[in-house]
């Protein structure tokens, strides 16, 4: 199979020098909540949030994103797709995520 040329605005360098192409697997929005004590309003374990990935074609994908050493995240998917709803605190509000 012959090697694709890309245009150099899609190239970068990974960690061992080698050259990758940044590909699109989706387009679509997202919604990013994040966890609050219920009897004090402060933001609960660190900062942990949670992301929805909402693509074009329907589908979502579900991270918690839980801090870890050194100021990184880990991000754990959520197997199973659940309706969530999210407290929006603008409209004093629940309303789907």
């Amino acid at each position: 199979m012959a090697a694709m040329k890309y245009p150099e605005s899609v190239l970068t360098r990974n960690r061992k020098g080698g050259v990758e192409v940044r590909r699109l697997l989706s387009r679509g929005s997202f919604v990013k909540y994040d966890y609050i004590l219920a009897d004090s309003g402060r933001v609960s374990e660190g900062g942990k949030f949670s992301v929805i990935l909402k693509s074009d074609d329907g589908k979502d994908e579900h991270y918690f994103m839980i801090p870890v050493a050194g100021g990184r995240w880990m991000a754990i998917p959520e197997k199973g797709a659940k309706e969530r709803k999210v407290w929006n605190e603008k409209t004093d509000k629940a309303e789907d995520a």
